[in-house]
């Protein structure tokens, strides 16, 4: 047998396992635009159908806004498709810096720096800002991209228990001897839909002398009294030091992701990030579009406001058909069914039932905590939320899942 069948064998008998087990992930495909309804194609289920979309990062309704398509589609016509080059080469326009300069009069900043992707922005945080000498304390349930950019740096990690300030604590008093403390954590926890305790976090980092990091991506555009974010909520934006996010949900949901904070240290993210130095730009589409949805929001809440509303409604309604849901007043609602494979069986049903979701588990949440999770948006109107909510307790009674 040779080096590729032996490699081949051991990746298939990876992938059959999966499928035995059902804990394979199925990419739907989707045949339009985001928007309340999609029509999704489920592979080797059925023909396209029209669903109720109840997963998308789009809270605010902005992937498929008229003005924002003609703004990216103006911007098409007079800055071009690509850059086709970083920032300091020659990948730098006009509309870079003016969107760099919104970003940071909307979150009360002193400087930002554009990223292709959030998750690139945490992955260019860590290495360039801290070594040997410093300390990073980070929450055990922060993002895929916080973990993964804090292995690329060789500063000493503590992970907290999660929005344990106790635990925080702990590993802050004792890690007083390093040169720079920093305390990282998502605003929102994605799939909880549950808020960082900045408030209480700021005040530790203020006791021990520390920086404060967080990743905004899941609150940037509709948490806080003008939709700039969990540090609004909490009324902490001037003590937080960094905050990350993406643009490629409430903002649009395109692409593209910020570091915001501190005018000294997005100097040195602009020297050192590995990320922004050596990938491409943003494209002037997407950069035109984020600009557009930023001047929406700063218009009116009109749109926070039917997102919070129809956040409420539903989760009314869940708990009063008698599902197990987590509190909160986010629009990331957790439906929790504990078991990875019934969580599988139970979307397939609901996507028969004219509803798309998507279960997750294990090794996306910890074992045990298997959950659908819903996303509630600005465009869902009551009638889509009460025949979702009529679709689930069908599908609920029969699987027996109510309390």
């Amino acid at each position: 047998m040779t080096a590729k069948k032996r490699v081949q064998d051991y990746f298939q008998s990876i992938l059959d396992e999966y499928r035995a087990s059902d804990l394979c992930k199925v990419e739907r495909i989707i045949h339009s635009p985001q928007n309340a309804n999609v029509l999704v194609e489920f592979p080797s289920r059925s023909p396209v159908r029209e669903v109720i979309n109840l997963c998308a990062n789009n809270y605010l309704g902005l992937s498929n806004h008229p003005e924002i398509i003609a703004a990216a589609r103006k911007a098409l016509d007079e800055k071009g498709y690509g850059m086709s080059s970083v920032r300091f080469i020659c990948g730098t326009q006009d509309i870079h810096k003016e969107l760099e300069d919104c970003i940071s009069r909307y979150l009360g900043t002193e400087d930002t720096i554009l990223y292709s992707s959030c998750f690139d922005a945490n992955g260019g945080v860590f290495e360039a800002l801290l070594g040997e000498e410093d300390v990073i304390f980070s929450d055990e349930l922060n993002h895929a991209s916080i973990i993964d950019g804090i292995r690329l740096c060789k500063a000493h990690r503590h992970r907290y228990r999660h929005n344990s300030m106790e635990d925080l604590e702990h590993h802050l008093h004792l890690s007083q001897d390093k040169r720079i403390r920093l305390i990282v954590t998502d605003g929102v926890f994605s799939m909880d839909g549950v808020l960082a305790k900045l408030d209480e976090i700021v005040g530790l980092a203020e006791k021990y002398d520390a920086l404060v990091m967080v990743d905004d991506s899941h609150a940037t555009g509709f948490i806080g009294k003008s939709g700039r974010g969990t540090p609004e909520h909490f009324s902490v934006g001037e003590k937080i030091d960094l905050i990350t996010t993406t643009f490629g949900k409430a903002l649009g949901g395109a692409s593209g992701g910020c570091v915001s904070g501190r005018k000294f240290l997005i100097d040195v993210l602009r020297q050192r990030s590995r990320p922004y130095i050596f990938s491409n730009t943003l494209s002037p589409v997407v950069v035109a579009g984020t600009l557009k949805a930023l001047d929406i929001l700063q218009g009116s809440s009109a749109l926070r406001d039917t997102l919070m509303e129809n956040t409420g409604f539903f989760r009314r309604r869940l708990r009063e058909i008698g599902l197990e849901i987590i509190d909160g007043f986010h629009p990331i609602i957790p439906i929790m069914l504990h078991d990875a494979q019934r969580v599988q069986r139970v979307a397939r049903d609901l996507y028969e039932e004219g509803v798309y979701v998507v279960g997750f588990f294990y090794p996306v949440v910890p074992k045990g905590n298997a959950r659908i999770r819903v996303q509630i948006s600005a465009v869902h109107k009551k009638d889509h939320l009460e025949r979702a909510a009529n679709a689930f307790e069908t599908v609920a009674r029969r699987h027996g899942i109510l309390r």
